[in-house]
């Protein structure tokens, strides 16, 4: 009984720890110059863009595939030409690296929701979205997971994109380096809003997104080493998840109503034919 107590015990404080994840115990603020700010005793962090400069943060842990969940509210009102980034890096020149982009808009017009899957550097798997909610009013979870099979991209629950292992077929897959999580808000009214056309407004600034509940059920990666452990997968489940009917249809309603662009639709940017995995059964 006592061991089953110890147990129980060690559980629930491996609960606590896993959903309670505090942003100056998990993220360090790594540049903006005092724009980005972690308040409420690590359970809100914010970026600033104004004139002079954006902010950005990223994890202090590397993961070897996880499940990332964060709480967003991006910048509101006249956000043009600005973008607040979340996304998943490796190290190095042939970076491997997973997307969530939004790019700011006028006034009333929607966001946009811009996704990527970078592996070796290379990229060019572009799909864009707009949201069925105003991303400005309140706080809402964007996920990625990432495993050894998959690429799935959520909005409070609802997938939007997946991205499959394909490396049978000759498709490049990241799941060899190990990625922080990182986040920004910077100017990129060189191209974010109609392709450049409409310019940030800096009468509106300082332009601020909010971050709540960042929580990584993840493989740690240290010192060449995963912490997840192959003899207990369950305790990871997200390890081998892949989408359940529910899923593949709210995924099938999402593309249908909200994508604004798919590359494996583009077949004016690749003439030569389009990528395999556009293809792919």
């Amino acid at each position: 009984m006592r061991t089953s107590l110890l147990l129980l015990s060690g559980l629930i404080s491996f609960v606590m720890v896993a959903s309670a994840a505090n942003f100056n115990q998990d993220i360090d603020v790594t540049w903006g110059d005092g724009r980005g700010k972690i308040l409420e005793n690590g359970n809100l962090l914010t970026l600033t863009l104004d004139k002079f400069s954006g902010s950005g943060f990223q994890s202090k842990n590397q993961y070897l595939f996880g499940k990332i969940d964060m709480n967003i509210k991006l910048v509101p009102g006249n956000s043009a030409g600005t973008v607040t980034t979340y996304y998943l890096r490796s190290e190095g020149s042939t970076w491997d690296e997973i997307d969530f982009e939004f790019l700011g808009n006028l006034s009333g017009d929607p966001y946009i929701v811009h996704t990527n899957v970078y592996t070796q550097g290379k990229g060019d798997k572009e799909q864009q979205f707009y949201l069925w909610f105003d991303p400005t009013k309140d706080f809402h979870t964007y996920s990625l997971l990432w495993n050894p099979q998959r690429i799935i991209f959520s909005v409070d629950g609802t997938p939007i994109r997946e991205f499959k292992d394909l490396e049978t077929t000759g498709v490049a897959f990241p799941k060899s380096q190990p990625m922080r999580v990182y986040s920004s808000l910077w100017n990129a009214d060189d191209w974010a809003t109609r392709g450049g056309l409409v310019k940030t407004d800096w009468s509106k600034a300082p332009f601020t997104a909010a971050y709540r509940n960042y929580k990584a059920d993840a493989c740690v990666w240290s010192s060449g080493k995963s912490s997840c452990s192959s003899t207990s997968p369950s305790q990871n489940s997200w390890l081998s998840q892949e989408l359940d009917i529910t899923s593949q249809e709210k995924l099938k309603w999402v593309q249908k109503n909200y994508m604004i662009y798919n590359y494996c639709t583009d077949t004016k940017r690749f003439p030569q034919g389009l990528p395999k995995e556009c293809t792919a059964p």
